[in-house]
């Protein structure tokens, strides 16, 4: 998790969704290493046949796990395309806890926003806006704490 699927689809997310322009070179390169990372989770689902990452019950694997394949589609993946993972995914969401989890500290809105291009379009440019300001924000602050330390 910590080196696979939350690094790799997180880099999708930036390159597909918060790069001031498309690179498909980075879109393609995490969008692929995303989808490899996905089969193995499907994979091991189904030679595992259990109902969960590990075992059959509810786990932190599957808790870290969830955000990202749950928000698949904001990095340009298609859970469809791997059946295992996508009963696992509405196994997790169907638990009252998963549900109650997500909203915090805001009430989950990506899976309807996932359903509606233009929307989803929409507040990927704000977030890219926002993702943005960020950046140019840390690019001062590390070049003034540079400059402070010659």
């Amino acid at each position: 998790m910590n080196a696979g699927v939350g690094p790799m689809q997180g880099q999708s997310n930036h390159f597909t969704r918060y790069a001031p322009e498309q690179i498909e070179y980075g879109i393609n390169r995490y969008q692929n290493e995303t989808r490899r990372l996905y089969g193995v989770l499907d994979k091991h689902l189904k030679d595992a046949g259990t109902e969960y990452l590990v075992g059959n019950k509810c786990t932190i694997a599957d808790i870290a796990h969830w955000g990202w394949i749950s928000a698949g589609p904001w990095a340009g993946i298609n859970v469809e395309d791997f059946p295992q993972l996508k009963q696992w995914e509405e196994r997790m969401w169907a638990r009252p806890a998963t549900k109650k989890g997500a909203d915090v500290p805001d009430k989950y809105t990506m899976k309807e926003l996932l359903q509606d291009k233009e929307a989803m379009e929409r507040h990927a440019e704000k977030s890219r806006a926002w993702v943005q300001q960020g950046m140019k924000e840390e690019a001062e602050k590390n070049k003034a704490r540079s400059e402070g330390q010659k």
